[in-house]
């Protein structure tokens, strides 16, 4: 059976919900798609692009009788929004959302959940660095994975549906328990990113801009992209993945602190043996 509603709600059109929003639109998923968001303008943006049909200003009018509910806003905000509209939604309506951190979301959420209603978590993986309603795109997730954590209260129906409607835009599906999503992704998300901003740090405290833009390699290039990302973004993030992320970080500095105790002690073999066993990791990948 395909999956069809007959009105979705997506709080916060941005990349994600507004790209979500098209293919929605595009593989007749979705007869009608109502936009919720802190930003008139961007709603607006939205409107005027297509990607939704009308906007509502406050979350509990914007579900109104939605059959579907997607919660895109950041990641920061899943909760306090999903805990806002609970009360509001019909019965029988279905409540996903995208998050990048998943066991705070889903805990607090199926706490809050009323009888009738069914949450079923959900991770996309896909972005870009831009963000908004103007960078929205149809394909956003065609050829992406997406994550879903349900637990053993998720309604295996709502699962379903949820797993087909991603998998209708593109997306290859699997499933993970939020705590194992969370701790994955801290490993090979999240820490690039913690990473990626400490080199930076490094870096440009220690040397001009004009010094790093004669001689930065592309390894430095590469390396340091990520950190252009909202500042806001990873501040969520890292504050919502505390637990996984330190334990992620102690490892790393583990393996880091293994490296400056082979440059310190003048161990060039144990340095290769580093460095090559990085490499076979690398390559099986």
């Amino acid at each position: 059976m395909e999956p069809h509603f007959q009105r979705v709600t997506i709080i916060g059109v941005g990349l994600i919900g507004g790209s979500l929003a098209l293919d929605l639109k595009e593989k007749g998923i979705a007869a009608e798609i109502v936009g919720v968001g802190r930003s008139r303008e961007n709603l607006e943006l939205a409107l005027s692009r297509g990607i939704i049909n009308r906007f509502e200003p406050d979350p509990e009018s914007g579900v109104k009788d939605a059959d579907l509910v997607v919660l895109a806003s950041p990641v920061g905000a899943i909760i306090p929004l999903g805990k806002r509209i609970i009360p509001h939604l019909k019965k029988g309506a279905l409540l996903t959302d995208v998050g990048s951190v998943k066991s705070p979301i889903v805990r607090e959420l199926e706490a809050a959940l009323k009888p009738g209603l069914a949450f079923v978590p959900g991770h996309p993986l896909a972005g870009a660095e831009k963000g908004g309603a103007g960078a929205a795109r149809a394909g956003l997730f065609a050829g992406n994975r997406v994550i879903l954590t349900p637990t053993p209260r998720t309604d295996p129906a709502a699962v379903t549906q949820i797993r087909r409607l991603w998998e209708k835009v593109g997306s290859q599906v699997f499933e993970l328990d939020p705590e194992a999503h969370d701790l994955i992704l801290a490993a090979v998300s999240h820490l690039p990113h913690a990473v990626s901003a400490s080199l930076v740090q490094s870096v440009c405290r220690r040397f001009s801009g004009e010094e790093v833009r004669r001689t930065g390699a592309g390894s430095f290039r590469d390396l340091s992209r990520v950190s252009a990302s909202p500042p806001e973004l990873w501040r969520d993030i890292l504050s919502l993945n505390r637990e996984p992320m330190l334990e992620i970080l102690a490892d790393f500095r583990k393996r880091l602190s293994e490296l400056e105790a082979y440059i310190k002690e003048g161990k060039p073999e144990k340095i290769l043996e580093f460095f090559s066993e990085a490499k076979k990791y690398r390559d099986a990948l």
